[in-house]
């Protein structure tokens, strides 16, 4: 059986899980996470929440449509940099901030 864990699964359940021979793929760990949920933000800076990258969309309803524009142009500029950092995209603005201590 696999499992992949999100960023507000516990640590000590993936490990646990793979301790028991269970294959668990924790996105934490593997990948930048792109969401609209604004509890990452306390995850990671209020809580210390280890991440890999989180990219924060906060887009009203009338700009949807340039949010996929807006994704791609930051990720073609940012790259590599945007690994370790918790990034918020807003029509117009793109703020990027290490987390404290990394």
């Amino acid at each position: 059986m696999r499992f992949l864990a999100d960023e507000s699964c516990d640590f000590s359940i993936v490990r646990a899980l793979r301790t028991s021979g269970y294959d668990v793929l924790a996105v934490r760990e593997e990948m930048i996470l792109l969401t609209e949920d604004k509890d990452f933000g306390q995850l990671v800076f209020a809580h210390g929440q280890d991440m890999t990258g989180v990219i924060f969309l906060r887009f009203p309803t009338l700009a949807r449509k340039q949010i996929s524009k807006d994704v791609v142009r930051l990720v073609k500029r940012e790259g590599e940099e945007l690994k370790g950092c918790f990034t918020v995209v807003q029509p117009g603005r793109i703020r990027i901030s290490r987390k404290p201590g990394g």
